[in-house]
């Protein structure tokens, strides 16, 4: 049995698609984006922005009573933070730096309970793409995937046929480690 009051501080269809997997099915009104800066600061790593942005969205909706989730995706190449590419020129950027290389998708959570206790766990995905030509990366810009994604590719699309390597959470990539989310709502009593 489930506690039914909790908000996802998110407008990503995804997240709230991977959330009804765990059987937690948001209506409308449950589903309230949190306006934040999402630039990082300066010097910061990726890992600690993922952490910092997923408790920012949390904390800027803090309705009382209630459960509140949010998450944020970051994307990196060694310390280099990828973008939520926007346009085509971003995208296409992202990929040529992907190409052939490992990279790590960093996804932080942050659950605040109706109490207000604050909880965060990050899960760190390493995906290999493989070394892309400029037909595969022509292709790939022309199905509009890219938009808004970080790092410039949807891993649930066709850049899945890019990926002969992934460690960890195919979830995490998608945009909310299943895992992690369960294990948080379990141990602060939603799922009860």
């Amino acid at each position: 049995m489930k506690n039914n009051h909790l908000i996802l501080a998110s407008a990503s269809p995804r997240r709230k698609e991977l959330l009804a997997q765990i059987g937690i099915n948001l209506t409308p009104e449950q589903i309230i984006p949190a306006d934040i800066n999402e630039d990082a600061l300066p010097g910061e790593l990726p890992a600690r922005l993922a952490l910092r942005l997923s408790a920012a969205k949390a904390k800027a909706l803090n309705p009382d009573g209630q459960y509140i989730i949010a998450a944020d995706t970051v994307v990196a190449c060694g310390r280099r933070i990828l973008p939520k590419a926007q346009t085509l020129d971003q995208a296409r950027k992202c990929l040529e730096l992907l190409s052939g290389r490992r990279h790590h998708v960093y996804g932080g959570i942050c659950v605040i309970t109706p109490d207000g206790r604050v909880h965060t766990r990050l899960c760190d995905t390493i995906v290999k793409f493989k070394r892309l030509t400029s037909g595969e990366v022509n292709h790939y810009l022309k199905s509009n995937e890219w938009q808004g994604k970080a790092g410039g590719y949807a891993i649930q699309g066709l850049a899945a046929s890019f990926i002969p390597f992934i460690q960890g959470s195919y979830s995490n990539v998608v945009g909310l480690c299943l895992y992690n989310t369960t294990q948080i709502l379990t141990g602060t009593g939603y799922f009860k």
